[in-house]
């Protein structure tokens, strides 16, 4: 039921309230500011954002704070949980709140200005506080209410805005939770997280990672970190990190100012319970997404018998306003802006997609969906898009993650997940993610349906994305994984083992039978083969290895290896062409020659691609030939499979021993 209670300028009891409301203020002292500044020169100021944020609170402090004035009233009108009974209950609150301050108004009719002789001489500042219970009323009462009294102002705390024109909002975002350099408290989640559990009698001394992590795992929202803390007199802080990393957010208060905020569901379930029915179909469906998604990729996943396709946008346009959803990007820009579901409220979503028996179907659909997203980045890929192609990666990574981790779980979707990480092979390899891509190969293998024909292509990239660091499973899985391709006579997947056996005999010091390997690669590989690196690639490896026994041959390879058609949409496969030929021609003796063409490859590789490896190397390169640079030709076991080095050799021939992949 509502609450409502009226108090001059200049006595602050009232909002001093309980100790609480300090503490959810930690580091919102330029919101406060804003805030303040909002009120001293507006009408209508609404403070809007997520359940959990602290939006009363900060109110409260902003009014609190004002100018004293004893002949200006303020009325504060809130409504604690529940929904009203009673048609324009809201209306009828605020007309006997004002009533008190000697401010007579009539809900019905048109208000005279005679009438505003009763005002208070200050006039009146009306708070609605926490009224997204009676939102729509909200609009037409605040409406009227600045129409019919000029001495009167108003401020409002909702999960959205009220959309009228001369609203002043201000959107308040979780706190920030990356510690600065050095500091374990550095960052305001972190604050309140310690000072919420000193309040509550835990005298610990916190490990700062557990902190961040901590606060990563909640994104900052003040509710839930206020929750956590309270759970630190049982868990220490590393166990809270594992408890809430290990599943959804259990997180409870026995004694909480408001009933919903007595744990983080019930406060998701007051949001849930003011949603239409398309918004609350949409938002159980979202869960299934870990990380950001589009418009595009929501409305198949959403859409059903019992929701059509064109329901789905306004229900995220409105699920976006509660705070339910993140808004990343800008609408309207050049990239399409992106969604992101907060986690409370994606634990929420997932408990309710199960109790409404929609799991498997939507799992489907999302298992579907990241499959043909990694489809879709190794075309852009594969066509020259390789900026486009990362960035979609790195939009869909956590889904990924999330997908691999489910089967592992025996969730299912085994055989999407491994497709979609063979797609991403480049991934992997480009961005210094082998270790990583091994990772969730070894998971899914072992899950993988025996006879299955994506075995022998998920061991042929776990043997090359191991290589470096196992070489001995790595031949193993190669010998798996070669009399499959040859029983299904896969040319590309015979290419791409042999180009793994080359840099397995490269690493033994047995550089003969690795020039083979490399040869037999790149005349097995067709050119523009999906799945897998180009021909060019293991020209470029060839020419490594060429160069410290012939170096003139070493340049042809090298020559063989840029006149491949793939060069010209490949930026990373064309660095790799262009590094081995500065390296041969320096073992040639043409080292002004390899200077020059080192220094434009690596230009040409700034300006099209982000390859952390590939540019280290270059780099590197580039120091060694400089005059005076000892080039003397490093031990054979030093040689590396991927491209740029890891060990800070400076020397030409090492580096030419780390683009064996």
């Amino acid at each position: 039921m509502p609450e409502t209670w009226t108090r001059s300028e200049g006595h602050e009891a009232p909002f001093v309230g309980c100790h609480r409301e300090g503490h959810a203020l930690i580091g919102r002292d330029e919101e406060l500011a804003v805030l303040r500044t909002a009120l001293a020169g507006h009408r209508l100021v609404t403070v809007t954002g997520a359940a959990g944020t602290g939006k009363s609170r900060l109110a409260l402090a902003a009014v609190s704070s004002l100018p004293t004035d004893p002949r200006r009233r303020v009325v504060r009108v809130r409504w604690h949980d529940g929904v009203p009974v009673g048609r324009r209950a809201l209306t009828a609150k605020v007309s006997r709140a004002l009533g008190a301050t000697g401010l007579s108004w009539e809900p019905g009719g048109t208000r005279p200005p005679a009438a505003d002789r009763s005002a208070p001489p200050g006039g009146v500042l009306l708070f609605l506080d926490d009224v997204d219970p009676v939102h729509t009323e909200g609009i037409g009462l605040v409406q009227t209410l600045l129409m019919a009294l000029p001495t009167v102002r108003v401020l409002v705390t909702a999960r959205r805005s009220l959309g009228l024109g001369d609203e002043t909002v201000l959107r308040l975002e979780p706190l920030w939770y990356e510690p600065g350099a050095g500091r374990a408290r550095s960052s305001p989640a972190a604050e309140l997280l310690l000072a919420r559990a000193r309040a509550h009698g835990w005298r610990g001394e916190p490990d700062p990672t557990a902190v961040t992590r901590v606060c990563r795992l909640l994104e900052g929202v003040p509710l839930a970190l206020e929750l956590a803390a309270g759970r630190l007199g049982e868990w220490t802080m590393e166990e809270l990190a594992d408890h809430l990393e290990s599943g959804p957010c259990r997180l409870a208060d026995p004694a909480p100012l408001l009933r919903r905020h007595r744990t983080l569901r019930t406060s998701m379930g007051a949001v849930h319970a003011l949603c239409e029915p398309a918004a609350r179909k949409v938002w159980r469906r979202l869960s299934a997404f870990s990380g950001t998604f589009t418009e595009a990729a929501a409305v198949p996943l959403c859409s059903g018998a019992d929701l059509a396709p064109h329901e789905v946008p306004p229900a995220l346009a409105a699920l976006s306003a509660t705070g339910v959803l993140q808004v990343h990007g800008e609408a309207g820009g050049v990239r399409q802006h992106r969604y992101r579901m907060a986690r409370a409220a994606r634990d929420f979503g997932a408990e309710r997609l199960s109790a409404a028996g929609e799991g498997p179907m939507t799992r489907d659909l999302h298992a579907a969906h990241v499959r043909d997203t990694a489809a879709v980045a190794e075309t852009l890929w594969n066509t020259g898009l390789q900026r486009e192609a990362l960035r979609t990666v790195q939009d869909e990574h956590e889904d990924l993650v999330a997908l691999v981790r489910r089967c592992a779980a025996g969730a299912g979707h085994v055989e999407e997940a491994l497709q979609a990480v063979l797609h991403l092979w480049f991934w992997w390899v480009v961005q210094e993610r082998a270790e990583e891509g091994g990772a969730h190969l070894h998971v899914l293998l072992a899950r993988l349906p025996s006879g299955s024909p994506l075995a022998a292509h998920g061991r042929w990239l776990a043997a090359w994305l191991g290589a470096a660091r196992d070489p001995r499973t790595a031949q193993r899985l190669l010998s798996l994984a070669w009399p499959a391709a040859v029983l299904a006579g896969d040319d590309a997947l015979l290419g791409r083992i042999a180009h793994v056996h080359g840099t397995l005999a490269w690493r033994r010091q047995d550089a003969e039978t690795a020039m083979r390997y490399y040869q037999q690669a790149a005349e097995t590989t067709p050119c523009g083969a999906p799945g897998g690196p180009p021909p060019g690639v293991s020209l470029a490896a060839l020419a490594l290895v060429q160069a410290h026994r012939t170096p003139a041959t070493a340049v042809r390879t090298a020559r063989r290896a840029l006149a491949q058609p793939t060069c010209a949409n490949d930026a990373w496969a064309a660095a790799l062409a262009h590094y081995a030929r500065a390296f041969a021609d320096h073992r040639a003796g043409r080292t002004g020659r390899a200077r020059h063409q080192a220094r434009r490859a690596l230009a040409e590789l700034e300006s099209r691609l982000d390859a952390p490896q590939a540019h280290r190397a270059l780099r590197r390169l580039l120091v060694a030939l400089e005059p005076g640079a000892t080039a003397t030709a490093p031990a054979p076991h030093r040689l590396r499979h991927v491209p740029g080095p890891r060990d800070g050799a400076s020397k030409p021939p090492a580096e030419a021993t780390s683009a064996q992949r």
